[in-house]
């Protein structure tokens, strides 16, 4: 289980947003980089940083502070956010991030997320934002007509490396988790589920460890660190500890 804490960019600052509105964003801090290098010093070893400005545009925005976070941590870097083309998928990982993110371009075109996935194994992630139930994409502004499910099985023996599953209306607003919905994604596909949206406490924490949630691969933080309602030390401690008993 790795827990990934979350670093969101708008405007070159680290922020998050209430149910994905633009509109309600709270700034965190005005240095990516130096949240980072918090991060890191924490003991986290994989960083999920998504470009908002890019996912609204449909290609990357924020790239000046991406670039000073991957030259300040040693982390493992997970990016989404407008990352629509080969060339930017290929662009990135060149630059050093560890997986790229591909959310609207999976509904669009799920045949170039198979393609980069076969030329970049390991390296790819779909991301998977639902509210209702539905998939949302161009920054969770459109809903499809596709189910979380639906989506993920398009990408059953692709390679894709994880599925990053976010539940937008438990995103920044400390719910906690979406363990039903999460779990019933990760019963549907052999490929490896990331938790998003929601984790509010060390509640959550002690949840994913319990038995049925063994098959998830991961849970991703963003709200709930920044405002101090989960300790990333005894977080990080009691995952350990569990993965060694």
């Amino acid at each position: 289980m790795i827990l990934y804490p979350a670093i969101d960019l708008k405007a070159g600052q680290c922020v998050r947003l209430k149910l994905g509105d633009m509109n309600e964003a709270t700034v965190y801090n005005e240095d990516p980089a130096a949240q980072a290098g918090a991060f890191a010093a924490m003991g986290f070893e994989w960083l999920h940083v998504v470009d908002l400005d890019g996912a609204f545009a449909g290609a990357s925005r924020n790239g000046e502070a991406i670039d000073a976070i991957l030259a300040a941590t040693p982390m493992k870097v997970q990016l989404g956010g407008g990352i629509r083309t080969m060339e930017a998928i290929e662009a990135w990982l060149k630059k050093g991030v560890s997986r790229v993110i591909l959310g609207t371009i999976a509904v669009r075109d799920p045949g170039l997320v198979k393609a980069a996935a076969r030329a970049f194994p390991g390296k790819v992630a779909v991301g998977i934002d639902a509210r209702g139930g539905r998939v949302a994409v161009e920054g969770w502004a459109e809903a499809s007509e596709l189910t979380a499910v639906d989506l993920a099985r398009k990408f059953e023996d692709a390679g894709v490396a994880a599925i990053i599953y976010t539940d937008i209306d438990r995103d920044g607003i400390l719910k906690g988790l979406n363990i039903p919905s999460t779990l019933e994604l990760a019963h549907a596909v052999g490929i490896p589920v990331i938790a998003s949206g929601g984790l509010a406490s060390m509640d959550d924490i002690d949840r994913l460890m319990e038995p049925d949630c063994a098959i998830l691969d991961g849970a991703i933080s963003g709200r709930a660190l920044y405002d101090g309602r989960l300790d990333p030390i005894v977080a990080l401690a009691k995952i350990a500890a569990s993965e060694a008993g």
